[in-house]
């Protein structure tokens, strides 16, 4: 007969995988907006995104840009420590709380309208995340 209720050394590795996920997930959010802040003051300047080479070269020394691309590069570190621990199918769906936690910075730093459908649909993923979390040991 074996227990449902996960051990210790269980909780400790899932903790240990949700700590992850949320420094995963709070890098790749602070990353992309980085990227938004460097992109729009490229725009501002150069016009808006192309594969020109002077846009290209605007965009990708723009100190916002590679401070983006580090915080996201960062975040696949952490998640990678994710992913080696638990099934993909498992931990992809998570990923959906970075559009959750993008909701505060979008409003509060890039001045972004947050409509109620937004708010709505951020409660919507919540929950699909607790219902993925309810029996994972």
């Amino acid at each position: 007969m074996t227990s449902q209720h996960p051990t210790a050394k269980e909780k400790r590795s899932m903790l240990l995988v949700y700590g992850l996920l949320f420094t995963a997930c709070v890098l790749t959010v602070i990353g992309e907006v980085m990227l938004k802040l460097g992109v729009s003051h490229v725009s501002e300047r150069v016009g808006a995104f192309s594969l020109s080479p002077s846009v290209l070269i605007s965009t990708f020394t723009d100190w916002r840009v590679i401070l983006g691309f580090a915080l996201v590069f960062g975040g696949s570190l952490f998640w990678l420590g994710v992913i080696s621990r638990v099934e993909l199918s498992f931990a992809y769906p998570l990923l959906a709380l970075n559009y959750v936690i993008l909701l505060v910075p979008s409003r509060f730093l890039l001045h972004e309208t947050i409509t109620p459908a937004r708010i709505i649909g951020a409660f919507i993923v919540v929950a699909g995340v607790i219902v993925i979390t309810w029996g994972q040991k």
